[in-house]
């Protein structure tokens, strides 16, 4: 079958006021890294959830720990080895004057998650400590750059039946406003499962044995098609969702596990093997607290149509035999 049509959904996670954005790509092959700096720190959650995730400081943002602002979010590919673009981050951070207080020192504080896209291109080209702070030197507001881009430069999805059957992920953005209260989120796409449209149709993912086709990974597996052997680890759906409203700790961490479901709407199947992780920033800026419901499901919406415009803007150009949405449905 054929793609389904896609146009992008808009808005940006720098709707939210108080957040830059920036990305660094690496030249050697496709991966890099994305850093949402928070500009004065924010309160930040998360929610992990996948079965392999590979992470940083997400600890600290647990509900009962002491610390509540963070100062930026790092999602990097690269695996485990792109955690190191974190610091850089804490490099950039500490030269301009920006970290938790400690004694004689500033600590920057910076919470990041990686995905795995070893699979493009020689995989000793990892994003490192001077990715992250190219990242932040590049950081800005405004509209940000979609596809295949920093986090998402070598992001694919529809592995389920081996990655030479699959498609090209990317990094995609939105956000939701409802009355005075932004969400935003900024998502990096790299996901076992299909990426469906708002209908259900298949956008992107595993194709048929002949590469010129979608597959519809859910049905052809409750039809009785066994998936790849998956190894723990090998995809991942990262992101970052961040609202205007002013949240406690806990109350972003609730709205972190919320947003999840913005996955199950956009993404089929999800697996075990996924190391799905999504981090949630208050700003506060709106100087209202919200309704968590409310927030809930427009933090949901967004994570649904950044993965969506993820795969509507990425592009095939550096990975031969890997193809696009566009390359699918122009074809």
């Amino acid at each position: 079958m054929k793609p389904a049509q896609a146009r992008p959904s808009p808005g940006c996670i720098t709707d939210v006021a108080g957040l830059q954005v920036g990305h660094h790509t690496l030249k050697e092959r496709p991966t890099g890294c994305t850093v949402v700096l928070c500009d004065p720190p924010a309160v930040c959650g998360v929610d992990v959830r996948g079965g392999a995730p590979g992470t940083r400081e997400t600890d600290l943002l647990h509900s009962d720990n002491v610390v509540d602002r963070i100062h930026a979010v790092l999602l990097t590919g690269g695996s485990a080895f792109g955690l190191a673009a974190a610091d850089g981050v804490m490099q950039w951070l500490e030269e301009h004057g920006r970290g938790l207080k400690v004694g004689p020192a500033q600590v920057p504080i910076v919470p990041a998650a990686v995905l795995f896209d070893l699979w493009v291109g020689d995989a000793r080209v990892r994003p490192n400590a001077s990715s992250g702070y190219a990242a932040c030197e590049a950081a800005q507001g405004g509209p940000s750059p979609q596809g295949c881009i920093g986090a998402g430069a070598g992001a694919t999805v529809g592995k389920l039946f081996g990655v030479e059957r699959a498609m090209k992920g990317g990094l995609g953005t939105a956000s939701v406003k409802v009355g005075a209260i932004t969400v935003g989120a900024l998502m990096a796409v790299n996901a076992i499962g299909d990426v469906m449209s708002e209908d259900g149709h298949v956008l992107a993912g595993a194709r048929t044995a002949n590469g010129r086709e979608l597959a519809g990974a859910q049905a052809a597996l409750l039809a009785g098609e066994g998936p790849a052997k998956l190894m723990t680890g090998m995809a991942t759906t990262i992101g970052v969702v961040a609202t205007d409203a002013a949240l406690t700790k806990a109350q972003a961490n609730k709205l972190a596990s919320l947003a999840h479901h913005g996955l199950s709407r956009a993404v089929n199947p999800l697996t075990m093997n996924d190391g799905d992780t999504l981090f949630a920033i208050s700003t506060g800026k709106a100087g209202l607290p919200g309704d968590m419901s409310a927030l809930g499901a427009m933090a949901a919406e967004a994570v649904a149509r950044a993965i969506r415009n993820a795969i509507w803007a990425a592009t095939s150009d550096r990975t031969p035999g890997l193809p696009a949405w566009s390359d699918l449905a122009k074809g």
